[in-house]
């Protein structure tokens, strides 16, 4: 069954953020009323993970300007966060939360828990201010993801909801949309 539409269930946990004097916490509450973008991997320490986040840093600010913020999510503790963000050149650049999921309840509310390995799978999630899902990719921890990409699906779903229109294949910002009409079946 697919996760489009799906609100994201209660939640209260505890995050590392850079400038902050002590740990954070980030709940469900915090989604709404804004755009929201949950990117899990599988561990602190370890080799694709820090390009990931590094390159999401690199366009958090373009993130913030459509309104969104942005979360990292592994099932690692807040203390090894921190721990990875003193010690890695890519991590400490980081300025967005990085959520600790201990028990694995969001690696498994949003399905992508590993349970044998007791991580997560790579994961990228779009959440409207309503807090619900409305676009998602999961795929193998092997395969890094790209936040441009990310950010264009975020810009796409903000278009879509705030203008009925739809976009169309290899859509960017200020390109041509769709206005879905019986006239336009079978003319594309």
């Amino acid at each position: 069954m697919s996760l489009i539409g799906r609100k994201v269930p209660e939640f209260k946990a505890t995050a590392f953020k850079k400038g902050e004097k002590d740990f954070i916490t980030v709940t469900d509450k915090d989604l709404l009323g804004k755009w929201s973008v949950f990117v899990f991997y599988p561990a602190d320490f370890t080799f694709v993970c820090p390009t990931e986040l590094e390159d999401l840093q690199d366009n958090y600010e373009a993130f913030k300007k459509e309104g969104a913020e942005v979360y990292s999510v592994s099932c690692d503790t807040a203390f090894v966060h921190k721990a990875w963000a003193d010690h890695s050149e890519r991590i400490k650049k980081v300025t967005y939360s990085m959520v600790a999921d201990p028990t694995g309840f969001l690696a498994r509310a949003f399905e992508v828990m590993i349970e044998e390995e007791g991580l997560a799978l790579r994961g990228s999630f779009v959440i409207n201010p309503e807090g619900k899902i409305v676009a998602y990719e999961v795929h193998d921890n092997g395969i890094g993801r790209e936040a441009k990409e990310l950010l264009r699906k975020l810009q796409g779903a903000k278009f879509v909801a705030e203008h009925g229109e739809v976009c169309p294949a290899k859509w960017q910002p200020g390109s041509e949309t769709l206005k879905p009409s019986l006239d336009l079946i079978g003319e594309l």
